[in-house]
């Protein structure tokens, strides 16, 4: 006879939590009935009725890949016709003219009104008691930013701007207006406030016109405020030279910074 020495087991109990207690409910007799109301799913004691099925056992079911419908395919729709189409709606924009700008405007009124009719499709006049110009959209007008182009082409000759350079406006998709004070650069009074600005000049005009030549931009230099006319990237050149002058930087060490920038510029134009 072989006696085998019981090891002990080295696995804790399980331990019965308050939880797992309040999960395992006993059935309360009464009687020789059982309570349904206290639990539904055990049987009587004898009785061949099957366990009915949890609300977990009754969601895990298979089902078979045949019973699933397909996906549906995407709608597809097509041109709506020529009747349901909005028309645009008629607008209407008014730019202000500074009084010293109304005497230019009248000698290149033509030169002005033919782009705007003819390119853009608008209705423009000159309001002269009110000292503006008055556009307005028609059936003619294609584009639903022409109103825009216009207000800004008209706006870029009451600021100064020659008419053939502010036309590029409405050529071209990419040119913008970027307009700023000295005093937003540097708070200068008398002297040199004046000194500043004769910096950005220059001799007979130079620096200015040396600054629009290297950036390809147009600068009008009206007192103390100053406008460019460019693509985004030819304005930040612009506005940096012209910053550089305010702030007391002699000019040449702007221009060759502005050579440099030019040499750039070139390169990535080939």
């Amino acid at each position: 006879m072989v006696v085998v020495p019981s090891v002990p087991s080295t696995s804790k109990a399980h331990r019965k939590t308050r939880r797992t207690l309040s999960k395992k409910k006993t059935p309360r007799v009464v009687g020789d009935a059982v309570d349904q109301d206290h639990d539904m799913n055990i049987p009587l004691p004898g009785s061949d009725r099957p366990t009915e099925r949890s609300p977990d056992e009754a969601i895990l079911i298979d089902v078979e890949g045949s019973d699933i419908a397909p996906p549906a395919e995407a709608p597809s729709f097509g041109p709506a016709p020529a009747s349901t189409v909005q028309t645009l709606r008629s607008e209407m924009r008014r730019v202000a003219i500074p009084p010293h700008r109304m005497t230019p405007l009248k000698k290149d009124w033509l030169n002005i009104f033919g782009p705007l009719t003819e390119m853009l499709g608008l209705q423009v006049r000159m309001n002269v008691q009110r000292k503006c110009v008055e556009m307005r959209t028609s059936k003619h007008t294609k584009e639903l930013g022409a109103l825009q182009k216009g207000a800004d082409f008209v706006k870029a000759y009451a600021l100064g701007f020659d008419v053939n350079d502010a036309i590029a406006l409405l050529r071209l998709d990419d040119l913008y207006l970027d307009s700023f004070e000295i005093k937003d650069v540097k708070t200068l009074h008398g002297d040199h406030l004046s000194r500043a600005i004769g910096r950005i000049a220059g001799q007979d005009g130079k620096t200015k016109f040396t600054i629009e030549n290297a950036s390809r931009t147009r600068i009008i230099l009206a007192d103390t405020k100053i406008h460019i006319l460019g693509s985004f990237q030819n304005i930040k050149v612009a506005r940096d030279a012209i910053v550089s002058l305010i702030l007391g930087s002699p000019p040449g060490k702007v221009y060759a910074g502005l050579r440099t920038v030019a040499s750039r510029m070139k390169q990535r134009a080939l």
